[in-house]
Parts: structure tokens; sequence; C-alpha cells
């Protein structure tokens, strides 16, 4: 499951939090809500993803992705900033 909640939306700027698994379906509807929050320019999106349990591999490559593309990846839970940062796209147990 896949919660996503607006904390901060104005003309320039939104911020969204992603809480629980990035994986499967979900991922594409992070890429769907993080595109209907962009559709200017103008906007700065940001997501807060200090409560995000899991990400799998396509998961993983939305947010490198979305990272790309300007969108600001803050409050990440360390699992996640690790996998983002070392170019793992998968979890090791």
């Amino acid at each position: 499951m896949l919660r996503i909640t607006v904390v901060e939306s104005s003309k320039t700027a939104v911020t969204l939090r992603v809480e629980g698994r990035i994986t499967g379906l979900w991922v594409e509807e992070l890429r769907t809500a993080c595109n209907l929050h962009t559709f200017s320019d103008e906007v700065r999106l940001s997501l807060e993803l200090a409560d995000i349990s899991f990400a799998d591999a396509a998961g993983i490559a939305l947010l490198r992705e979305l990272r790309n593309r300007g969108v600001g990846l803050i409050r990440t839970a360390p699992f996640l900033a690790e996998l983002l940062k070392d170019g793992t796209s998968y979890l090791k147990f």
C-alpha cells in the first residue's frame, strides 16, 4: 500500500509525503501524482520519503528518474538513501 498526502502547496512549491511501499502498481500511482503536481515548470516538487518501508527495483528507478527531473527527495529513509546513492536497484538481505 502507498499513501500520498499533500503537506505543502503553493504557486511555486508542492511537497508530498509518501508513506508505505513503492512497488508494483504503486510505482505508477506515484508517477501519476508527481506528474499532476508538476504540470507547470514553475512548480518545485519535493517528496518526503521518511515513511517508506520498502521500494522494489521499479520504485528505485522511478525515484532516480524523478530526482534527475529536479524533484527534491527529502527526509529520505536511511535504507532508501543508500539505494539511491550507490546505484543498487534492489535490496539485499
